[in-house]
């Protein structure tokens, strides 16, 4: 984990204090700063080591905030303005911002939090009278919003934010361009349809690994000591969007954007949760020491991972070759690949499925390996140029590195089509997120809009309750698979690394959803898929799983959505029953022999 900026500021003291300080060489550093801040802007977002020019920036802005703090009426006096304060509060959180994608350490990103609330409660960019100020207001907003999107602060920042953003543009219409204006005007728009899509009930819960949610790592069910594995964890990802026309904000669409989070722990740990601490307090006051307090060191680093939006196939390439170059021997690889599995479809444009397509085609992306004439070696992932291809493909295939370990991949496939019927159309596609995706991030809302049920008139208690039920049928498939005799070598490493766990185990619960929808049952272009295929104990088919979807679609009142085997009794039903939601029609449609079936076990948060 990289060292704080902050920390790596400490040492640059010289030139903040004593009698030989003067305006001049506030200026000077000011000159150097920026030049500085300009390289590290262009610099890729890629590779574990940091570069030399990150920590010089930061010592650079650093020492520039000490020096305005400390000499702020000389500096006045002398020219300084408002807005350049505020500039260089705010290159500080942009700072913090870029260590953090390049670290995924979100320590760092509340720390920009805490610069942009500064800049944003005192009114630094709040200066008419100079030209770029509309300009660099925005982009501060927009950059602003972007942290507080990923912070969760929803309650308060975010609306505030999108408020500033469309009435300063409204108001500073006349001072742009208009050609200019169109592209701000656009950026507006993006905005309050990424909002939309990131509703209220999506937020209900952290899409971060949260231990109010989910179980401690040592808490977790294992596979038995007998059962040969590597301890291998999850290190890095590559989550790359390839959808045309979709919910977007910067680079950043809706389903990298809940990817990005599901990906990650909670900035604040057990500790936070038992003194009362909300890690979602959005005063952005005295913030620095609290997060120093109460971070958790027992919670394991957050994977690196690098975003990618709409790459040609040579960039995706170029960025899996580099991380491959530097994986850790221990590391496990994510790559998230969001894209059209149709050609031509709804939300499309009728190439774009052909383009992605063609531009893949000269490359050999297969199960099979063909570094080795051995017939008897298990399938892996190849990636590198067909065998047919010039006489540079050896070297081709040696500049990805990796694929000498002949691993196994491990594979969730989404389904090749989408059904109208299934709530989730083309078109609402491009305005909620993909369902596969939101199966793997948000469950439980996923669940919902599945059934017809918005969330919008769902209040909290019945939502914990439905969360309780989903993470007991969660906790059951996870049992069950560590208990398998017939449970492939890797998924036992997935199962291994909680955060690959918990999309494994959601993977399970969207495979049975989708298998008993009416709409889709029995319709395998409609189904997920995985490879290699999980033991048949946890299939859509098994007791196990049509007692956790119905448990689920019960307390909905949805049972009649879903086409249930006819068994008399279920397992292991519990005394409690008549769950009802906020609706109260939970038991509507119900088996007579399935309504006590709401909760079995003693339920654990999984």
């Amino acid at each position: 984990m990289a060292a704080s900026p902050q920390q790596q500021g400490q040492g640059a003291q010289g030139g903040s204090g004593g009698g030989g300080w003067s305006p001049e060489q506030f200026w000077s550093l000011l000159d150097k700063a920026d030049r500085r801040f300009a390289r590290v802007r262009d610099l890729p977002l890629l590779g574990r080591q940091e570069p030399d020019a990150f920590a010089k920036a930061f010592r650079a802005y650093t020492q520039l905030w000490r020096m305005q703090q400390e000499h702020r009426h000389r500096l006045l006096d002398a020219g300084l303005r408002r807005w350049q304060v505020g500039e260089i509060a705010a290159r500080i959180a942009h700072l913090y911002y870029a260590q953090y994608q390049r670290t995924a350490d979100t320590a760092l990103l509340s720390e920009a939090f805490v610069f942009y609330h500064a800049v944003l409660d005192r009114a630094y960019f709040v200066d008419s009278d100079h030209h770029l100020t509309p300009a660099k207001h925005l982009r501060f907003l927009a950059r602003f919003l972007l942290v507080a999107l990923l912070l969760a602060r929803r309650v308060h920042t975010v609306p505030r934010l999108a408020a500033d953003i469309r009435a300063l543009l409204e108001d500073s219409k006349k001072s742009f361009q208009e050609a200019e204006y169109k592209e701000w005007k656009h950026v507006v728009q993006e905005i309050f349809r990424f909002l939309r899509a990131d509703s209220p009930f999506m937020n209900m819960r952290p899409l971060r690994y949260s231990y109010v949610f989910d179980l401690p790592p040592d808490k977790l069910p294992t596979v038995p000591p007998t059962v040969k594995k590597r301890g291998l964890v999850l290190s890095d990802a590559i989550l790359c969007s390839y959808y045309p026309n979709e919910v977007k904000f910067t680079d950043l669409s809706i389903d990298v954007f809940r990817m990005l989070q599901c990906l990650e722990w909670e900035p604040c740990g057990s500790f936070a949760l038992n003194n009362g601490y909300s890690a979602h307090d959005e005063s952005g006051q005295n913030q620095p020491n609290l997060l120093k307090d109460l971070r958790d060191a027992a919670l394991p680093p957050n994977p690196l991972k690098t975003i990618l939006n709409r790459p040609s196939v040579t960039h995706f390439l170029t960025v899996l070759a580099t991380k491959c170059e530097e994986l850790l021997s221990n590391g496990i690889m994510l790559i998230y690949l969001s894209a059209a599995g149709e050609m031509g479809t709804s939300g499309c444009c009728p190439d774009t499925g052909e383009k992605v397509v063609s531009n893949f085609s000269k490359f050999d992306i297969s199960s099979t390996s063909h570094t080795s004439s051995k017939e008897d070696r298990e399938p892996c992932l190849w990636l590198g140029c067909r065998e047919t291809e010039v006489a540079s493909a050896m070297h081709s295939r040696q500049s990805i590195h990796g694929i000498e370990r002949e691993e196994t991949a491990a594979m969730l496939l989404s389904p090749s089509s989408r059904s109208s019927a299934a709530g989730f159309s083309g078109d609402s596609t491009r305005h909620t997120g993909s369902q596969f995706s939101m199966f793997l991030t948000a469950p439980l809302q996923a669940f919902c809009l599945l059934i017809g049920n918005s969330g919008t008139d769902i209040n909290r208690d019945a939502y914990n309750k439905a969360e309780e039920l989903l993470s007991l049928s969660l906790n059951e498939w996870a049992t069950t698979l560590v208990a398998s005799s017939s449970l492939h070598p890797v998924w036992v490493e997935v199962l291994g690394d909680p955060l690959l766990r918990r999309l494994l185990l959601r993977f399970i619960l969207c495979q049975a959803t989708l298998s008993l929808f009416k709409p889709t049952s029995g319709k395998a272009e409609f189904l997920p898929t995985c490879m290699p295929p999980l033991p048949e104990s946890v299939d859509a088919e098994s007791m196990l799983s049509q007692s956790c979807v119905m448990r689920l679609a019960s307390y909905f009142g949805a049972a009649s959505q879903f086409a249930f085997a006819e068994i008399t009794t279920w397992p292991d039903a519990d005394a409690e029953a008549g769950v009802t939601s906020s609706s109260g029609n939970a038991n509507k449609d119900v088996p007579e022999t399935a309504r006590d079936s709401d909760i079995s076990h003693s339920a654990t948060s999984f």
